[in-house]
């Protein structure tokens, strides 16, 4: 599903990834782990598309993305991707509706298309009653799951999260967790997850460690 070969990148002289090769298979729910600084959060950027490496190629299916630049490259990811954050992102003048609805709408898809698939996904995640609500108005648990809402509505093959637990107290981090679990038996993703969180790493299928740069363990 994804394939990444000789990445490398540097922010001036500092040598963030050294040379990161991986292999992600479809429907798989991969953690990645490592001290804060080895470079997890800028690997996980580079696979989404949000940043390009000095060197190496990404290839989704046989697909060389690194080739793709500009309005292709956006569009591609916009269809494919989905982003997680630890910090939800949420627009705060928007209702929960209005923002699961933006990445559907950016794709071109009608308003009826938009909000039905929304809505649809909204209620999977047990926020049917708060469609009218903005993010002021919701718990940090409820905000993390119209993230995850959000993320899905353009049904991308694969789901990024960058540390999607760590802002939430322990009863929501562990619904996440599940959360995560029960969405790729559902529709189907890949899931590549950036973690501290031991619990949820230990939850996966595959725990890549990196370090200086380097994936240095696979369990």
């Amino acid at each position: 599903m994804i394939r990444t070969s000789g990445i490398t990148k540097a922010y001036g002289g500092l040598k963030v990834l050294k040379g990161i090769d991986i292999e992600i298979g479809d429907k798989e729910v991969v953690s990645i782990v490592g001290a804060s600084g080895a470079g997890k959060t800028t690997l996980l950027q580079i696979i989404g598309t949000l940043d390009r490496p000095d060197g190496g190629m990404i290839f989704y299916d046989d697909s060389d993305i690194l080739r793709l630049k500009g309005k292709t490259l956006a569009a591609f990811r916009n269809s494919n991707i989905g982003f997680v954050f630890q910090f939800h992102q949420l627009l705060p003048e928007f209702t929960a509706l209005e923002n699961v609805c933006i990445p559907a709408y950016i794709a071109g898809k009608s308003k009826i298309e938009a909000e039905n698939r929304a809505t649809e996904l909204l209620r999977f995640l047990n926020l049917s009653e708060r469609l009218d609500h903005k993010p002021s108005e919701l718990s940090g648990g409820e905000q993390q799951r119209v993230a995850v809402a959000r993320a899905l509505v353009n049904n991308p093959s694969v789901i990024l999260a960058d540390e999607p637990s760590g802002n939430l107290d322990t009863a929501n981090k562990n619904e996440l967790h599940k959360l995560f679990f029960q969405l790729r038996d559902t529709f189907g993703q890949t899931i590549i997850i950036v973690t501290h969180d031991r619990q949820l790493a230990g939850m996966s299928d595959r725990i890549l460690q990196i370090k200086d740069g380097l994936i240095v363990n696979e369990s």
